[in-house]
């Protein structure tokens, strides 16, 4: 059945006329949620209701009597849409599978489904149905789980491996006098820079599953942002960037707790120049930071010319464990992101593949 239906999708377009079908069934399908096409037992297009014809953004009557053949050299159908219309044809006709999930060109998630069979008189349901909110419903439980493991295991690590940490540096920085005369002296550094690697990330651990209360007083943005560069500036140099601050053109405030602003900022800046170093070619890298008023909000932002990402890379990021480094912990975005929330605001971002990335924090303005 199925590789007749495989035959038939693919024969050349026909005349097509309409069979009877009750209006009231017609009207359902018009009205439901999801995008509908009916193939007859020929492989030909019978219906499609409003829903479906709009997400192809195609006329419905230059669609009825089509085959997939002539569906997939229709002029007006989208380079995107035809490759996921045939995807669709590929995982749920050839290979037999029940549904097919994929994300647009918007990011947007959606469902494509088939029906067939003795139920179906040999016609094939073919049903399209945007789930984005179902997956930011999983997105969120998955969080939430992934929140409360990483609590329970940092309160279980912190106090059985910081201890013994302790006590192998000690025992280190008392043996380095000795392998300086050897001429081990590096051996030293390297395993107290691991042993302090160790340490912030299991700094990084606590901080993940229980923040500490905010020390809340009145921040300057523009101190902030001054302080931050400063602290990167250097590094940032080293790493063959450039670090651009804007400047305010009034003086913003906003409540919070310092610390806490200052490590979301700069671990967005560390972000920056990691994803710049990593680019394919060798032209000097930019960070752009500053800030401005939008209503009642404060608006900090962070961009870079670095190597950017792809949609899949930014509906995971804020993911706790989530990391594209190779030594990353995953932790970073996800403790700035909930640092922020904890301050009533929020981060937005935006990038693209070898072109770059931008940060937006948005929080109350303190007027």
């Amino acid at each position: 059945m199925i590789s007749q239906y495989q035959e038939s999708l693919l024969l050349p377009a026909r005349t097509f006329q309409s069979g009877p079908m009750d209006t009231t069934y017609e009207d359902v399908l018009e009205h439901i949620d999801s995008g509908i096409m009916l193939f007859d037992e020929e492989g030909v297009l019978t219906f499609v209701n409003k829903q479906m014809y709009g997400i192809l953004e195609l006329n419905r009557h230059s669609l009825l009597g089509c085959t997939l053949n002539h569906l997939l050299a229709h002029i007006q159908l989208s380079r995107f849409k035809k490759k996921q219309v045939l995807r669709s044809y590929r995982e749920m006709v050839v290979k037999g599978k029940p549904s097919y999930e994929f994300v647009d060109e918007y990011g947007r998630y959606w469902r494509a489904s088939l029906c067939s069979g003795e139920q179906m008189k040999g016609c094939y349901l073919f049903t399209l149905k945007e789930i984005s909110d179902f997956k930011l419903i999983e997105q969120t439980a998955y969080q939430n789980d992934s929140l409360a493991m990483l609590g329970r295991l940092s309160a279980s690590i912190a106090h059985e491996i910081r201890n013994p940490l302790t006590a192998i540096r000690g025992f280190i920085q008392l043996l380095h006098p000795h392998l300086h005369l050897l001429g081990k002296e590096e051996y030293a550094k390297i395993i107290l820079a691991e042993i302090d690697r160790a340490n912030d990330i299991i700094h990084e651990f606590l901080t993940s599953s229980k923040p500490s209360v905010p020390q809340v007083s009145m921040i300057p943005v523009s101190a902030l942002l001054k302080e931050v560069v400063l602290l990167t500036e250097s590094e940032a140099l080293m790493k063959g960037c450039q670090i651009n601050l804007q400047v305010l053109q009034e003086d913003l405030f906003i409540s919070g707790d310092t610390k806490q602003m200052k490590q979301v900022v700069l671990n967005m800046i560390r972000n920056a120049m990691e994803a710049i170093s990593e680019r394919a070619d060798d032209s000097m890298g930019r960070i752009e930071v500053g800030a401005r008023k939008e209503g009642t909000e404060v608006r900090i932002f962070i961009s870079d010319n670095g190597k950017g990402m792809d949609i899949c890379t930014l509906d995971r990021l804020f993911n706790p464990f989530f990391t594209t480094k190779e030594n990353g912990t995953g932790l970073g975005l996800s403790v700035s992101d909930r640092i922020i929330k904890n301050h009533g605001g929020c981060i937005s971002v935006s990038s693209r593949l070898n072109e770059g990335t931008r940060f937006v924090i948005s929080l109350p303005l303190i007027h």
